[in-house]
């Protein structure tokens, strides 16, 4: 029976880590949930499934005087991920906040279940100085990154020659720039094969996203970014690749659900059973894959620069992201000046490296302010 606390609980991911959960009552046992301002929700949660501990990380948001059990404020979440009863850390967060509570469970040895990819993207040398300091145990949750760790299954890190990250190319793939230019909050959040909170399908939609996991593959796996391509797959069957040098490709594949690599992370390197959709490839059809074009989705390209460069570029990177994406779905600038807002941002970066957690939240703190700039300068309204 292991212990495991959920950070983001009521999010899709949060949501889906329940469901394994669920299935597997003798396996797991539910100790800590946290959410960031749906207090309604996460009462909800607690009626349901009866943790020890609930946080509500926004303080501003509880409504009234917490219950037995109930913890406000930011410093919950470390207490959730430290929590001694607790063995996985499901980190489903959004964003830099999820950086401290991954360093805080892997220094306390506990495994980490990641979701939370801006954890890598913002501090993956602390990261994993924090697992190998303390015992923790780094596992990743995304489809793309459980397909490689799946492929690489009892293969040496030695025999890889590539890594090829698949992306379903989003809502817009087929678009023209001057289409994209008049694309809607509304048309982004129409992802064809996925459904994810707002800020990651939007991230789906300028391809955003897919850098992020290029720089989370670079950290997780040891793979220096001249190995690391992705490429659009439309249908979403095959998860990720892998290429090994003597020219053998694996690729894992499966109809697109976040539970199964949830439950892969839970219980890695065993299995177990789990109801869902089974495959059918000939259900699966014909399976497609195309290039990305850089030229139209300028986020990408940036941020496998800012992966490249190193040091605090790609903390620019996501904080400058982050803004950006919530200014589109506001209505306050279009689609193609979240890419514009984040090359600025890019080329403004002349500071110094991240030496630990504070230094990446400072980080984050400028390159928020910096394009919070950029978008007053350029909003439509």
């Amino acid at each position: 029976m292991k212990g495991v606390a959920i950070l983001g609980a009521t999010g899709s991911i949060g949501r889906s880590a329940l469901s394994v959960l669920d299935q597997h009552p003798d396996r797991f046992r539910l100790i800590a949930i946290t959410a960031h301002r749906n207090e309604e929700a996460l009462e909800d949660l607690v009626r349901e499934h009866r943790p020890s501990l609930a946080v509500l990380s926004d303080v501003g948001s509880s409504k009234g005087e917490a219950g037995a059990g109930r913890v406000d404020g930011a410093e919950g979440l470390i207490e959730a991920a430290t929590h001694p009863e607790v063995d996985i850390v499901v980190n489903a967060l959004v964003g830099a906040a999820g950086l401290e509570p991954t360093v805080a469970a892997l220094r306390a040895g506990k495994r980490v279940a990641l979701a939370n990819k801006e954890s890598l993207v913002c501090g993956g040398s602390l990261v994993l100085e924090a697992a190998r300091r303390g015992g923790g145990e780094l596992i990743p949750v995304d489809s793309e990154h459980s397909a490689i760790l799946q492929c690489l299954e009892g293969s040496s890190r030695r025999s890889v020659e590539r890594l090829v990250l698949t992306a379903s190319g989003g809502p817009f793939r087929t678009l023209d720039p001057e289409q994209l230019a008049s694309v809607t909050p509304g048309d982004a959040l129409r992802h064809p094969t996925w459904e994810m909170g707002a800020k990651v399908t939007v991230d789906s939609a300028t391809l955003a996203n897919k850098a992020l996991e290029v720089i989370e593959a670079h950290f997780l796996f040891g793979i220096g970014y001249d190995r690391i391509d992705a490429v659009v797959h439309p249908q979403s069957i095959v998860h990720s690749m892998v290429e090994f040098v003597d020219g053998s490709v694996l690729a894992q594949m499966g109809f697109p659900t976040m539970e199964i690599p949830v439950l892969y992370a839970l219980t890695y390197p065993d299995r177990l059973p789990f109801r869902s959709r089974r495959f059918d490839p000939v259900e699966a059809g014909s399976l497609t894959f195309e290039r990305i074009r850089e030229g139209v989705f300028p986020a990408f390209s940036l941020g496998v620069r800012a992966g490249r460069a190193g040091g605090a570029h790609p903390a620019v990177f996501n904080a400058a992201n982050e803004v950006a994406v919530d200014a589109f779905l506001q209505g306050r600038i279009g689609f193609l000046d979240v890419g514009s807002a984040i090359g600025n941002a890019l080329d403004r970066w002349r500071g110094a490296d991240v030496v630990d957690v504070e230094s990446v939240l400072e980080v984050d703190r400028w390159a928020r302010a910096t394009t919070t700039t950029f978008i007053e300068r350029h909003a439509h309204c």
